[in-house]
C-alpha cells in the first residue's frame, strides 16, 4: 500500500515508518517539525535505504493538504500528527484544541473527497480517565479525559465513529497505547523531547548522560509495592509493529471503526523503570523523592487480549531492553538529534 503518515518525523511515526518500508508500503511522510527534527529523515533513509518523499508543512492549513491528496494517490493513511504534552496542554488549550482537531478535520476531509478509507489513528490511555482500575479494555464506557490533550483524544474518537456512520465504507483503527519507550535498536532514531521531558524515561535518560542532575519521584506512597506509580511501558517498536498490524487488519475487517489497545498488560514502578535503567547504565542514578504530582494515578495498565486475538500482534520487549535500547540512543546522542 502508499501509505501517508502524518507525522512521520516524530518519535512513534518514524518507527513506524521505518517498520513500514520493511513491510513492503511505499510510505509519504508530512510533518512540520512542530515537535521533531528535520534531521530524522535523513537517519530514516539510512535506515530504510530508500529515498522517503517529505512535505513539511502544517495539516491545518487545508488547501495544502488538499493539493497533496490531489496530487499523489493513498491508499491510507496513519494519523500521528498533533502536540502532545499533558501539562502543557493545560496551559495552552487552545492551542490543542484548534492543532490536534483541525488536523484531523483537514485529514479527514482530504481523504473523503480524494476516496481514500483507511485511517490509523493514534490515540492514547488517556481516554480512560481517571475512573476505574486497570487492566482497561476497549468496552471501557464512557471514555473520558482529564487534560485538554486527552480529551482531543475522546473528541476524535468520536468524530471518527459519526464520520465511519455516515460513510460505512470507511475502515478505521483506533490505537490506544499506553507509555511508549525504547528506540530503535540501531541507536540511529529515538525520543528527543524538547525541553525538560514529561515522561519518565526520558527524564532518566538525561539525567543518565549529565544533561539533568537528578530524578525527581514523585510520591512514594502510593497503594502500590514499593510506593511508585505504576505504568505499562511499551517498546516502541513493539508498539510500531502494532501499527503495520492495524493496517493490515484494516484490508480484511467489516465493521468500519476498530478499536485496540496497545500494551504490555503489565505494571512497572517508577522505581522499577529507574533500577532497570541503571542496570543497562551500570551504576546507580541519582535521584531524589518528591510530593505526589497532580493527577498522578496510583495504577493503570492495558488489557491487550483484544489486539493480540484480532491483530495477532503481541509485545516481544521487556523492560530491560527498553531500557538498553533508549540508553544506546541517548549515549550516542546525547543532545537528540542536535549531534
Amino acid at each position: 500500500m502508499r501509505v501517508l503518515v502524518s507525522g512521520g518525523a516524530g518519535y512513534i511515526g518514524s518507527h513506524t515508518v521505518v517498520q513500514l518500508v520493511a513491510a513492503g508500503h511505499d510510505v509519504v511522510i508530512v510533518d512540520s517539525f512542530a515537535n521533531s527534527k528535520p534531521a530524522v529523515i535523513g537517519r530514516l533513509e539510512a535506515l530504510t535505504g530508500r529515498h522517503l518523499p517529505v512535505h513539511a508543512f502544517d495539516l491545518t492549513d487545508y488547501d495544502k493538504t488538499e493539493r497533496l491528496f490531489a496530487d499523489e494517490p493513498f491508499d491510507a493513511v496513519i494519523h500521528f500528527a498533533g502536540l502532545k504534552a499533558v501539562g502543557e496542554s493545560a496551559q495552552i488549550p487552545l492551542d490543542y484544541y484548534e492543532n490536534n482537531l483541525g488536523t484531523s478535520f483537514s485529514l479527514l476531509r482530504a481523504m473523503q473527497r480524494h476516496g481514500v478509507r483507511m485511517l490509523v489513528f493514534s490515540s492514547s490511555a488517556t481516554v480512560y480517565g481517571e475512573r476505574g482500575a486497570p487492566p482497561y479494555r476497549e468496552d471501557f464506557e464512557p471514555i473520558e479525559a482529564t487534560s485538554p490533550y486527552g480529551r482531543t483524544k475522546v473528541m476524535i474518537e468520536h468524530i471518527l465513529g459519526d464520520v465511519a456512520a455516515a460513510n460505512p465504507a470507511l475502515r478505521i483503527g483506533i490505537l490506544r497505547y499506553f507509555n511508549p519507550v525504547g528506540a530503535h535498536p540501531s541507536g540511529t532514531i529515538g525520543e528527543d523531547p524538547q525541553g525538560i521531558p514529561n515522561n519518565l524515561m526520558p527524564f532518566i535518560a538525561q539525567v543518565a548522560v549529565g544533561r539533568r542532575e537528578r530524578l525527581v519521584v514523585f510520591g512514594d506512597d502510593y497503594p502500590t509495592a514499593d510506593g511508585t506509580c505504576e505504568r505499562d511501558y511499551i517498546h516502541v517498536e513493539d508498539l510500531a509493529a502494532g501499527h503495520v498490524a492495524a493496517l493490515n487488519r484494516l484490508a480484511q475487517v467489516e465493521a468500519p471503526v476498530s478499536v485496540w489497545n496497545l500494551g504490555t498488560g503489565q505494571g512497572t514502578s517508577v522505581f522499577g523503570m529507574l533500577h532497570a535503567f541503571e542496570r543497562a547504565v551500570g551504576h546507580e542514578l541519582p535521584h531524589v523523592v518528591g510530593p505526589r504530582r497532580a493527577g498522578d494515578q496510583p495504577r493503570s495498565w492495558a488489557d491487550p487480549a483484544k489486539a493480540n486475538a484480532e491483530l495477532g500482534w503481541r509485545t516481544e520487549k521487556t523492560i530491560d531492553d527498553m531500557c538498553a535500547d533508549t540508553w544506546r540512543w541517548q549515549s550516542r546522542n546525547p543532545t537528540g538529534y542536535e549531534d
